[in-house]
């Protein structure tokens, strides 16, 4: 049995390893979101197409998604440092996660958007919707499923990067698997932070495909 203090920094992990996930996520999409959006508005079988714009924003996302997680992570210290105060604990790490999702949520929401039947937008500009209207009324409702299927997908991965985050000091389970089970060769407090991980990641599989499969009206 684990001592009361081992219980409570893992119960501690447990709560700064949600704290960075959540966080990262909310942040993220609220970079993301409006990137991805006008990425697709300004593609080539957008809305408003624009090269330039799309250019910039198509660079801007294949650059920092390109670039290793522990390796933003560490190139990020500095700024990270610049915007919390310091380069190390949770709060710390949500900056090089948020970095690090908002491109990749961009994608996401780009792809959704894509998936949307060329028809419906057909029929609402007809019936005289505007962009705005078309985006948030008709675009954004019909790729609800998709959206929330990539909204599961990125949370799941920044719980990996935030436990990744572990090997420079970023706090969470992954911090205890890499002092504990890696610097001190305690496997038991290991495969524990190992198996809370594997839980955490399935809960939020299967959240969101439960509440995935609610909002999918295309199977009503």
């Amino acid at each position: 049995m684990f001592e009361s203090k081992v219980i409570g920094m893992i119960i501690e992990g447990i709560r700064d390893t949600l704290y960075m996930t959540i966080g990262s996520t909310i942040v993220g999409y609220a970079l993301g979101l409006p990137l991805g959006i006008v990425l697709f508005v300004t593609s080539d079988k957008g809305l408003k197409p624009n090269k330039i714009i799309y250019r910039i924003g198509d660079f801007v996302c294949n650059i920092i998604r390109s670039i290793p997680f522990l390796i933003l992570l560490i190139l990020l210290i500095p700024f990270t440092r610049l915007i919390v105060g310091k380069s190390y604990g949770s709060t710390a790490t949500i900056v090089p996660l948020v970095i690090c999702a908002a491109p990749y949520i961009a994608r996401v929401v780009e792809s959704s958007l894509n998936e949307v039947d060329p028809g419906v937008i057909e029929a609402a500009k007809a019936m005289g919707a505007n962009p705005f209207q078309i985006i948030f009324k008709v675009l954004i409702v019909e790729a609800k499923t998709s959206l929330f299927r990539g909204l599961t997908i990125t949370t799941g991965l920044l719980l990996g990067y935030s436990a990744m985050s572990g090997t420079v000091g970023g706090g969470g389970l992954g911090d205890i698997a890499v002092r504990y089970g890696y610097y001190r060769w305690q496997t038991d407090i290991m495969i524990v932070t190992v198996i809370l991980l594997i839980v955490i990641f399935q809960i939020i599989q299967n959240l969101g495909n439960f509440v995935s499969k609610k909002i999918d009206h295309r199977k009503r």
